[in-house]
């Protein structure tokens, strides 16, 4: 079978281009027609998505602001009662990325095949996650897809801000941490060195800190091929372990015990936990198939665990607030929230403040992030600057002392 490019109208005058597989243009043209489309312009072209090459896809990617926008558009089109085909159609015009340009024609073609919009992206998991894919069902099904869409989009843009916010927040120590990392080695190799030739002229006893850095100094110069050995093996050994089950686990407990980060990040992944079930549920999946689909986009393998014991505690009928508080994850608060959420038949809304909830704690560390790091890189900088200053300055010292 080729591909065909096409133009068409609907029976409102609205057009939609794509492209479509099929045996003849005559064939495609009775296609449309038997839909009630008007073919307008149908040509043969090239392939779709499927001729790109390995190399093209792991360098071709999708935003997270390009799917925001995406999502945002086939939304206001389904308010106001477009056509799936003629939403994508008007949407692939706007698409800048070639890349998802592509990827929307094949849905096009998808759907004129006979497939749902959800089966559609299905195909796409890279882009479309099976958040995003299981929350489009359920709106197909519930006839919902505009809500649903919105829901989507608010989720995206909600993880999106809380991304930007964390990383501005960190912008400050990793350049810090860069310029020492940076400064100390060029001090050990092209500084001290110079040094320590011209002590050696005047057989002056070097002091313990000047003796330490050239000591570094001559482990780098003459061993640097081992040192970036071991460095490739410990990184790739590093890999092989997190890779296992219980490697994983073992990381992930770390991640957690990280002095304010390991905060953050928990609240992150509990924030995005509670806001997820809440926008699930209410499109219509049940809590089990909810909870399933969100385990596994954590992130993190002792929150996925708890998530498994709270499923575990509803096949069994405790509900979701016993398996929380056994968790030890969350909060006595939390706990109790999400506890008058399920008496009172409004988990939803319970789940969306508990959310509203991690979101302020993490917006108030963020915010104070650097005030919290500043003291730990101020005593860090502060001891390899006294380092370096007498390895520098107390053999300079003993010069004046023999020049006396």
């Amino acid at each position: 079978m080729a591909n065909f490019k096409y133009k068409i109208r609907d029976k409102n005058g609205r057009a939609s281009t794509g492209t479509i597989e099929g045996e003849t243009r005559e064939s495609v043209a009775n296609h449309f027609k038997q839909m009630g489309y008007v073919p307008i312009l149908i040509e043969e072209g090239k392939s779709g998505i499927r001729n790109f090459s390995i190399f093209q896809r792991f360098f071709n990617r999708v935003s997270q602001e390009e799917l925001i926008v995406f999502t945002r558009q086939l939304m206001t089109l389904q308010a106001a009662g477009v056509p799936i085909l003629v939403s994508l159609g008007s949407i692939t015009e706007q698409i800048v990325n070639p890349y998802f340009k592509r990827i929307i024609e094949e849905i096009i073609n998808d759907i004129e095949s006979g497939k749902s919009f959800s089966d559609a992206i299905s195909r796409f998991p890279s882009v479309f996650s099976d958040i995003y894919t299981n929350m489009i069902r359920s709106g197909e099904a519930a006839g919902i897809m505009d809500d649903v869409l919105d829901r989507l989009a608010t989720l995206m843009e909600h993880e999106q801000e809380t991304k930007m916010r964390v990383q501005q927040a960190i912008r400050y120590p990793l350049l810090v941490i860069v310029v020492i990392s940076i400064a100390f080695p060029i001090l050990i190799m092209f500084i001290i060195p110079k040094f320590s030739a011209l002590f050696a002229i005047f057989n002056t006893e070097l002091p313990l800190p000047t003796k330490i850095l050239l000591g570094v100094h001559f482990v780098i110069s003459h061993y640097w091929p081992f040192i970036i050995l071991a460095i490739i093996v410990l990184v790739f050994g590093f890999k092989r372990f997190i890779d296992t089950k219980s490697g994983r686990y073992a990381w992930d407990s770390v991640k957690l015990r990280v002095p304010v980060f390991g905060q953050i990040f928990l609240k992150i992944s509990l924030s995005r936990f509670s806001r997820m079930t809440a926008l699930l549920t209410a499109s219509g999946i049940p809590i089990i198939n909810t909870l399933e689909i969100i385990r596994d986009s954590l992130g993190n393998r002792v929150i996925t665990d708890s998530v498994n014991n709270i499923i575990h505690g509803i096949n069994e009928g405790k509900g979701i607030a016993e398996p929380m508080k056994l968790s030890k994850l969350f909060p006595s608060i939390v706990v109790q929230m999400v506890k008058i959420g399920e008496e009172t038949g409004k988990i939803n809304e319970l789940l969306l403040k508990v959310s509203d909830y991690y979101d302020s704690q993490v917006d108030y560390t963020v915010k104070n992030l650097t005030v919290l790091i500043e003291p730990v890189l101020i005593f860090a900088l502060g001891m390899m600057v006294l380092i370096m200053a007498l390895a520098i300055f107390m053999p300079m010292w003993n010069l004046l002392t023999v020049f006396g």
